[in-house]
């Protein structure tokens, strides 16, 4: 039996548009730190090896700060480390896997599977390798690394390696070549000429058919919002008989979705104390959908807290604005405020307006909350 750590889509060197350029550099460090966070878990679980299944780099074209920044990372990692080339940084003409810098810099424990098939790298340990030539390949890369595949000698621990989309998870699986196809798959893993896959390019853990066998681990920081399991690697035990694979978590980073109604008073407090309630602040992204109807003052106090959690936050976005509150003033909002004369009657009027639909209605809205920041008591 042989154990080992299965990682993939390290992204490094990704470009992160949606944060700011302080939260920017931080994320970016994290994604070097990951890698670190892998090689002290590989060497806690007893891990032989660290399989990186593509995308370590999150493009050929990284800078070469960036290759040696990685480069002096994996200098820390204390097992040998393959890396698989992916779609992100397939192994063409310009790959980073081929460029001075790499070759110059990158520790002699660190492995580049740039040949398809076979590759024996231990007593009783084959991988099979499928990398990315092109970000475009015409054929499924591991049906082609897997080719006449005979099976491994008695005792010997085969891993199959490989990067891209499998057919199950794809509507258009018939449209596309290059997808990976689980069938055959499968009657490898039967045949018992595979005893494991390891896959990448799903960003999510997510285990693959029902052998328990095949695998993506995810990426070990989040990359997008639409994650549901990222930040995790696999610690990968197995041999011919039997397979075990735990999710070990080495990320800190956080994108996280959120849909609220903030009608009222309640529901403003309602996102304040989710907000509140977040851990890890300086390192968690929000998107906001909000949605629902405040008042003039409650709108106040929702401006107010989304600008501090702004601050706190790394960061904290709401793709539609706050187009989808609606503000509808109530007398209540400017009682007290002494408003007399032209000020009172163009409240009057602007309310009356605001409780329409339409641009009309949103202006109407923009200026008496305005009015309330203006008039309205202090730190509104």
């Amino acid at each position: 039996m042989v154990r080992f750590l299965h990682t993939a889509d390290w992204h490094v060197g990704m470009p992160a548009r949606f944060l700011s350029d302080e939260a920017a550099v931080r994320y970016a460090r994290a994604r070097l730190d990951a890698v670190r966070a892998l090689g002290s878990t590989a060497r806690e679980q007893g891990c032989a090896f660290i399989l990186v299944c593509g995308d370590a780099f999150d493009s050929n074209l990284v800078s070469r700060r960036t290759i040696h920044q990685l480069a002096q990372a994996l200098t820390e990692v204390p097992v040998p480390l393959y890396l698989l080339p992916g779609n992100h940084d397939p192994l063409d003409p310009a790959a980073v896997y081929r460029r001075e810098e790499f070759l110059r810099t990158v520790p002699a424990h660190v492995r580049v599977l740039a040949e398809t098939g076979v590759v024996p790298i231990g007593p009783g340990v084959e991988l099979v390798a499928a990398p990315w030539r092109s970000k475009r390949p015409t054929a499924d890369p591991a049906a082609s690394a897997c080719a006449s595949l005979p099976p491994p000698s008695p005792g010997t621990v085969r891993v199959l390696a490989a990067h891209g989309a499998v057919d199950i998870f794809r509507p258009d699986a018939d449209m596309d070549p290059s997808l990976i196809r689980l069938r055959p798959l499968d009657e490898l893993l039967a045949q018992g000429h595979v005893h494991y896959v390891a896959l990448g390019d799903r960003h999510s853990a997510t285990r693959v058919g029902g052998s328990g066998r095949a695998w993506y681990p995810g990426a070990p920081e989040a990359t997008a919002f639409d994650e549901q399991d990222a930040g995790n690697a696999l610690v990968v035990e197995v041999d011919a008989a039997a397979c075990h694979v735990q999710p070990i978590r080495v990320g800190r980073w956080r994108l996280l979705r959120h849909a609220c109604d903030v009608t009222g008073a309640a529901g403003v407090d309602a996102l304040a104390a989710w907000l509140e309630g977040l851990p890890g602040k300086g390192e968690t992204v929000v998107r906001l959908d909000l949605a629902g109807t405040v008042d003039v003052g409650e709108h106040a106090r929702l401006t107010a807290l989304l600008e501090r959690f702004r601050d706190v936050l790394a960061g904290l976005d709401l793709p539609d604005g706050q187009r989808r509150v609606a503000v509808l003033p109530t007398g209540a909002d400017f009682e007290g405020l002494g408003l007399a004369g032209f000020a009172a009657t163009a409240v009057d009027e602007l309310s009356s307006q605001a409780a329409g639909v339409g641009e009309a209605a949103e202006t109407a809205q923009d200026a008496l909350r305005l009015v309330f920041r203006l008039a309205g008591p202090a730190g509104a």
